[in-house]
């Protein structure tokens, strides 16, 4: 076997033919390699360090001609110490827990606000009293360390009171949002073993769960009962059967790739040092004003709740509603003096969109902090807000997974960042934990060279305990980490993908089937389960389409025999158990579904058959017929990027969803000059539906003979009006309930 002597050349030239081109040559010492490339895609520090790998592969080629190429060597032992040098500093060991912390803030500074929802503001002693109450109530229940305790309430002051209750009675609190089906709300509790159940009787829809002990809060005798208990807390009298830091503080329930959730279980160890370890960027203190914005059953609530509550700060319970309206979400931040907001990135472009959109000044903002997660951040987006603001607030993008413990990295937006290409820059890990980019497991978990795509691994003292009553998948997601220096060090696959490029770290994407829309991770496989359970389906596949807010979940179906499942009985039947962000908004029935040379699916083709049978259904197309028809189609025109809407046509249907039924409510406000909520949005999803109840013809109150005159400011309607300036009148004719019988007068 003759050895090859490599050496790479790089040549910079004016003009290079392709974009990157490689010329091998033998000579009397071997190969002798010449790269040339486009310096409009390539710097040549990457091209050097692509010569580099190919030296060491094929040096390896040499040595061992049978290695399979995906064995191969890429890096030097000094490029991969370099990739590998990063490890988490020790977190300071503290014996806090959630709860003490803040008992030790209302001791301090009782008479200081602690948390508002809607009029109402809670002092740290009001609060600290009530969950304390809460507490002993529990206490006596039997609740104690280890136990999982659900939390069924809506955002609001009991939620949060009942918070520090669970935990200040030595349990953890298992988050379920009310919002959720029935069928998975029953789900959680059954897998998590709770041991209470604490709701409103509003969020259970009067229906208790039958062998669980059920606390309503709303209940007059409960209230009573609660209310009679002292107020001092557990912790202050002795508190023998406390949890420690050790002990279980949450369990948030996140998608599973077969059908199931899965529970995933943090102690109060973990988020207290999520604190510590980011306090020297932040400083957060009892000036901070904080926004209660996400679902309990969200993580990033617990960035939220404690951010304020460990730190002498003010928390602003946001209400569904004003979630979910831009223009009264800005007027809360502007009112509430909040200073530090977190916001998925699609959350918050709704905010940027307003801004940019409103003519007239608003109310001035004292946001110092605006803190990103959930899903990609591209910063280039956020270009309009800075030229608005300026340098305050800071922006700041922090990469972040459930089972790490809400955040990992940490990441500054700088101007540069808002002219660079598309991208999103996640910066470096918290100081207590590591984040290597790593090849498959595998293959053994190497490290990827720079500028090559690895799957995000973590490791450090953010780590989850594991997933609950789920030891086979614990062990498959959090690996034994080999580079560790601590024995026992764990890592956590993310699924996420990653590169390093000229130091920076940039998020690609998920390896696996699972994504993330409107900040919610979502396991596709658990969406095709319960699609697969109907007994009209016999094959499903779900994928995400489209781009930006537009991105949205699409099933393609095989039916089951002669029978074909009908949409709207796959989405109903998905209603029951999924939430509604889970459901697709796209249903494509497809005789079978197509594959690749290699036998796998065609997603290529299935794209093209989901084009091919809209436009079918495009051929269906009913014209609106009124001027208000007319106004709401080109609303959703607009908003859905479709090329035209019909007077039947469903707004879920063509791909809307929640974020994009907000620039809906705000364009037709601006079009009618009037308020229109978004329960009647959500009441009234079809073009004619909507059209009718504008009309005032929802109520069904007008008898055959009778008529009746609504006005509604239509902006730019017939006639070449000025926006808002000409009222058109609106008659309901008494032969027909029908939109199309809506006609000027």
């Amino acid at each position: 076997q003759r050895f090859l002597a490599v050496g790479t050349h790089i040549v910079n030239r004016p003009t290079a033919k392709f974009d990157l081109t490689l010329d091998v040559a033998e000579t009397e010492n071997g190969l002798e390699g010449v790269l040339e490339y486009n310096r409009d895609l390539f710097d040549a520090v990457t091209v050097a360090r692509f010569g580099e790998h190919l030296d060491r592969m094929l040096e390896g080629i040499a040595a061992a001609p049978d290695t399979p190429l995906a064995d191969l060597p890429w890096l030097s032992e000094a490029e991969r110490h370099h990739l590998l040098r990063e490890e988490a500093v020790a977190s300071a060991s503290s014996e806090a827990t959630l709860h003490g912390l803040f008992a030790a803030e209302a001791r301090e500074r009782p008479d200081a606000p602690a948390l508002t929802c809607g009029a109402a503001t809670l002092t740290y002693g009001e609060l600290r009293a009530r969950a304390a109450r809460l507490a002993r109530f529990l206490r006596g229940l039997g609740v104690g360390p280890e136990d999982r305790v659900a939390l069924c309430l809506e955002r609001s002051a009991d939620l949060v009171v009942a918070i520090l209750g669970v935990l200040g009675a030595g349990a953890a609190y298992l988050p379920i949002d009310p919002a959720y089906p029935e069928d998975r709300k029953a789900f959680l509790l059954e897998d998590s073993g709770a041991a209470v159940l604490v709701a409103h009787g509003e969020a259970l829809g009067g229906q208790r769960p039958a062998g669980l002990r059920t606390v309503l809060l709303d209940d007059p005798a409960t209230a009573a009962a609660i209310t009679a208990e002292p107020s001092e807390p557990l912790a202050d009298a002795g508190n023998a059967g406390g949890a420690g830091p050790d002990n279980l503080a949450y369990v948030i329930y996140t998608s599973g790739s077969t059908g199931r959730p899965k529970g995933v279980l943090i102690p109060h160890r973990n988020a207290v040092r999520l604190f510590t370890a980011t306090a020297p960027w932040f400083g957060f203190g009892p000036r901070d004003v904080w926004t209660l914005f996400h679902s309990s059953a969200f993580d990033f609530s617990v960035w939220e709740i404690w951010g304020a509550l460990l730190h002498g700060g003010r928390l602003v319970v946001v209400p569904y509603e004003t979630s979910r309206s831009p223009a009264a979400f800005r007027e809360m931040l502007a009112r509430e003096g909040v200073t530090v907001l977190s916001q998925t990135p699609s959350a918050f472009l709704q905010l940027v969109r307003l801004e940019a959109e409103r003519a007239e000044p608003a109310a001035p903002l004292s946001l110092e902090w605006v803190i990103f997660g959930g899903e990609a951040l591209e910063p280039a987006r956020l270009a309009p807000w800075v030229e608005r603001h300026g340098g305050r607030p800071r922006l700041v993008n922090m990469y972040g997974i459930t089972e790490t413990t809400v955040h990992v990295t940490w990441r500054p937006i700088e101007a540069a960042d808002l002219a660079g290409p598309q991208r999103s820059p996640i910066g470096g890990a918290i100081p207590d934990l590591t984040l290597r980019l790593l090849e498959p497991f595998e293959r053994g978990l190497g490290p990827v060279p720079a500028g090559v795509s690895g799957e995000i691994h973590v490791g450090g003292a953010g780590l989850a305990r594991g997933y609950l009553g789920r030891s086979a998948l614990t062990a498959e997601r959090f690996v034994p980490d080999p580079f560790g220096t601590v024995p026992g060090a764990r890592l956590y696959r993310s699924g996420d993908l990653a590169r390093r490029r000229g130091g920076e770290t940039e998020y690609l994407g998920r390896v696996d089937h699972q994504v993330k829309i409107r900040g919610f991770r979502i396991e596709l496989g658990e969406i095709e389960s319960e699609i697969g359970r109907h007994p009209q389906v016999r094959q499903t596949v779900v994928r995400v389409e489209g781009e930006g807010e537009r991105r949205r979940l699409v099933a393609y179906v095989v039916p089951a025999g002669g029978a074909r499942p009908e949409p709207a009985d796959l989405r109903g039947q998905l209603a029951r158990r999924l939430p509604e962000y889970m459901i697709p908004a796209a249903w494509v029935l497809v005789p079978s579904l197509p594959l690749t040379a290699n036998g796998k699916i065609d997603h290529k083709a299935l794209q093209s058959l989901g084009q091919a049978a809209q436009a079918v259904a495009a051929g269906a197309y009913q014209a609106p017929q009124s001027a208000l028809e007319q106004v709401v189609a080109e609303v959703w025109q607009g908003v859905l990027g479709v090329p035209r809407v019909g007077v039947r046509d469903n707004f879920f249907d063509l791909g809307g969803h929640s974020l994009l039924l907000v620039q809906v409510q705000s364009r037709l406000e601006e079009r009618l000059g009037r308020e229109v909520s978004m329960t009647d949005l959500l009441s009234n999803a079809s073009v004619e539906a909507l059209a009718r109840f504008l009309a005032g013809g929802d109520d069904g109150a007008e008898g055959p003979g009778e008529s009746r005159t609504v006005s509604a400011g239509v902006a730019g309607a017939a006639g070449g009006a000025e926006p808002k300036a000409r009222l058109l009148h609106l008659r309901r004719a008494g032969r027909s309930n029908s939109p199309e019988e809506l006609e000027p007068s």
